[in-house]
């Protein structure tokens, strides 16, 4: 079981680079949960024509820090940089999506996932993860995904 890390680099673990990148600082990662927080900023490309992260990208921020859980067993212990492997991941299903409210340019969003099933199946694994996003302490978004995680050789 991986022990509980802090302060990481998330983005050392994805594959997204900016302007993708939609989970930037991660407070808290184990093996069964995460909390990731990303700030909205003006050269976001999920925002819309009113300034506020679309939905598409409220969940695309939910699936980056739910594939956090799952995606570090991919890499070492002492892995900090996220050196010692590639992986991708893929949204299988999207079974509920409930957005409650868009945030704003400049707003902080703190997404917390929990990891509900997991199946590995030698180099892929298929999960399913649960998450919410909020907003000053605020519940906007509410997510259940299937993923399909990968090693890239």
């Amino acid at each position: 079981m991986k022990k509980a890390r802090y302060d990481i680099n998330i983005k050392n673990f994805l594959p997204h680079r900016e302007p993708m990148l939609m989970a930037t600082v991660t407070p808290y990662l184990d093996a069964d949960s995460v909390i990731t927080h990303f700030e909205i900023k003006e050269d976001c490309i999920f925002l819309d024509s009113a300034g506020r992260l679309s939905e598409s990208g409220l969940i695309e921020n939910a699936a980056q820090a739910s594939t956090a859980i799952v995606g570090q067993s991919y890499f070492d212990d002492d892995d900090f940089e996220g050196a010692g492997n590639s992986i991708v991941g893929y949204i299988s299903a999207i079974k509920k999506a409930e957005i409650h409210e868009l945030p704003k340019i400049n707003e902080l969003l703190v997404t917390k996932a929990h990891l509900v099933s997991r199946y590995d199946t030698g180099s892929m694994t298929m999960c399913t993860v649960t998450s919410s996003t909020f907003r000053n302490d605020d519940l906007i978004v509410d997510c259940t995904f299937n993923f399909l995680i990968h090693e890239v050789e």
